[in-house]
């Protein structure tokens, strides 16, 4: 049996760089009780809005992201609350998505699946400094067959981020 979603409402404290604390409040639509499987945290040279509108423009990550050959969203052009859509993977065909969470332009989740896993990826923005913004990416699997393929899937799909993050950080500079 799979974990039952649930809204989770969770605080997190970001330190400021004048050293003062702002206190965020975050709605999280996770599965509870499902562990992430992969999570990377890191900053790209680009304000919060403009960050937020050129990820958003998801058929041109394979400029930056090796492993995507190709990508499409429906409706046509940027993504937004209602978009579903196809990445194609090397060497893994094609991953379906739909949008379950937007937030503009602080966060946005989709979720695929393969037969017998259920994946959230979900998307997190947040301003960081002047011109900076932090991007939190993460995974987490659920559903029959996840305790099987989340080792493999965490190496892979881990590896994969991990060559994108600094090609998506120049592409950022350009």
């Amino acid at each position: 049996m799979t974990a039952v979603a649930q809204k989770l409402r969770t605080a997190a404290v970001i330190a400021v760089t004048d050293g003062s604390l702002v206190v965020a409040v975050d709605y999280v639509d996770a599965v509870a009780s499902v562990p992430v499987t992969v999570e990377r945290v890191f900053e790209v040279d680009a304000s919060l809005d403009d960050a937020w509108r050129r990820l958003a423009d998801v058929q041109r990550w394979p400029e930056w992201a090796p492993h995507i050959t190709a990508a499409t969203v429906s409706p046509l052009g940027t993504l937004g609350p209602t978009s579903s859509g196809a990445l194609h993977i090397k060497w893994m065909g094609r991953n379906t998505f739909r949008m379950s969470v937007w937030d503009p332009p602080h966060r946005w989740q989709w979720v695929g699946a393969f037969p017998g896993v259920r994946v959230l990826y979900d998307h997190r923005f947040a301003a960081s400094g002047p011109g900076v913004t932090r991007l939190e990416w993460l995974v987490q699997l659920d559903g029959p067959l996840a305790p099987l393929v989340r080792p493999v899937f965490a190496r892979v799909y881990g590896r994969n981020v991990d060559r994108a993050i600094p090609r998506l950080q120049e592409w950022f500079r350009r």
